[in-house]
Parts: structure tokens; sequence; C-alpha cells
């Protein structure tokens, strides 16, 4: 595609690529899961594998006392398994996949693209997990807030897409790029409020001076606090420790402030996918000498 083309016309021919885009993702999970007893299986597993581990030290050795833990924790993995996977494979997929841009002509974005369709496949996958450890557990979601999932999503959504887009293309000239992600998305995990609570950890460090704002500066943030109040729930419980204190776990916002939030996410991640794309039709003319 050229790196002349208008973005409406690099949007075109996206699109009219979408079946290339499927068999992409469809050929990933196959190989991915060949010749394994579990196959896909396997995208629930090792995610629950993670979360028990957290449940563990967190629940069981730490004894954070919050009941259910283990459900806020799942809403939060869901939000960061997806963003991680489409970053980390996204960032490497088009050198992975030298062989075909060399050869076949296509929309390169459709590459990275199908990072974000494969951690889809998977993330609906465990979030019917999450779904029937809730009914297990007997634990109610914020059936009211519900539409505010899709809102966060799609704010996820799109930041994941530009990001892998992004830095697909500048790992081709940069190779070195692909380690320094994983190294970065490690860093971020833990600049993320996943597997401690904000209202407990974060907000009573900086909510004294007023500086709550600096921790959104991470746009992870408010889609991984709106999953967990919506499949969560609750914002205050009671401690399952032997004083059985009254615990604030989570923001105690309203659905508007939720969905205010959201709407700022959608708005910069939509315009940070443009200037992606856009950065990536100007650096793919040299992908084929490059690779």
């Amino acid at each position: 595609v050229s790196a002349h083309l208008s973005m409406r016309q690099r949007l075109r021919a996206i699109w009219d690529s979408r079946e290339l885009l499927t068999y992409l993702v469809t050929a990933d999970i196959k190989i991915k899961y060949k010749g394994t007893a579990l196959g896909v299986m396997w995208s629930m597993v090792a995610p629950a594998l993670s979360i028990g581990v957290y449940f563990l030290v967190f629940q069981v050795i730490l004894k954070n006392g919050v009941p259910d833990y283990v459900v806020m924790l799942w809403a939060g993995m869901l939000v960061w398994t997806f963003f991680s996977a489409v970053v980390v494979n996204g960032t490497g997929i088009v050198v992975q996949r030298a062989g075909i841009v060399k050869k076949v002509a296509f929309p390169r974005e459709i590459l990275a693209l199908s990072t974000v369709g494969t951690a889809l496949v998977y993330f609906f996958l465990q979030f019917i997990v999450l779904g029937l450890l809730m009914a297990a557990l007997g634990h109610a979601p914020a059936w009211g807030d519900f539409w505010l999932l899709p809102l966060a999503f799609l704010g996820l959504l799109l930041l994941a897409s530009a990001l892998g887009i992004l830095l697909s293309a500048v790992n081709v000239y940069f190779r070195d790029m692909q380690h320094l992600v994983e190294v970065g998305i490690f860093l971020w995990f833990w600049l993320t409020p996943v597997v401690y609570s904000f209202q407990r950890t974060v907000a009573p460090m900086l909510g004294a001076r007023d500086l709550t704002w600096i921790y959104f500066l991470n746009p992870i943030t408010p889609v991984v606090l709106t999953f967990q109040r919506v499949l969560y729930g609750d914002t205050v419980v009671t401690a399952t420790t032997p004083d059985h204190a009254m615990l604030n776990v989570l923001p105690n916002w309203s659905a508007l402030h939720y969905a205010l939030l959201n709407g700022v996410l959608i708005a910069v991640s939509g315009a940070a996918l443009v200037v992606a794309i856009r950065i990536f039709g100007r650096l793919q003319g040299n992908f084929a000498e490059e690779l």
C-alpha cells in the first residue's frame, strides 16, 4: 500500500482485507495449539494459573481480607492480559511474518491487527470463565452499570491497536524494541491497579496532596477500575480478617464519572490510532529492504 494514500484510502484497504485478517487470526490460533491435548483451552488454563499464584500471595499469604478477591483480580487481569498480548505480540509481528511481507501485496497493518483479533478471541474465552467463576461463588456484578464495559473496552481496543501498529513498524528498523517492550510491559503492569486496590493503596498515598490525577496518566487505569467496578460490584466490603474491618476497595464514583474517564480515553486513543496508521504508512516503504 503506497505511503501516499489518504487515511480514508488506508482504512478502506484494511476493510477490504478483512478476509485476510480473519484467516491470519484463525491460522495463528490453530498453529499455536496444534498437537496439544487441551487445544485452545490453554488460553484459559494459563491465565487461571497466573491468577491462582497472585491469589495465593495476596489473599492467603498476605491476607488482604477482600472477600471474593479473585473476582476483582480476574476482572483486572482480563484487561491487562488483552492489552499486553496485543502490544507484545504486535511489536514483533511484521518481523515474524517477513516472508509474506516481501512477497505479497496487502495492507501491512493487517499483521498488527491480527494480533488484536487473536487477543479478542482469548479475551472472550476468559470472560466466560470469569462468568462461570462468579456464578460458582454466587457473586453478582453491578448489572445496572454493565453498559460501561463496552465503553471501557473500546478505549482499550483503540489504545492497544495504536501501540501494536506503531511498535510493529518501529521494530522493523530497531530490533531492540521487542525486548524494550517486554521489559516496559512488566513495569507497566505494576503501575496498574490489578493485583492491588487503587482505593486502598494509591489514593491514600496521593489523595492528601490531591495528586491522584497523576496516576490516571496511565491510560489502562480507568479501564481496569471500570471492569473491577462493574464485575466486582462493591466499593465497600467487610474484611474476611478477624477484625471484620470495613474496606474501601474501589472508588465510589458515579457511572457518569466512569463514562467520562473512558470517553476521554476513547478520544485520545482514537487520535493515537490515526497517528499510528500514518506513521506506519510512512515507515512501511522500506520494510522489504530492512527485512
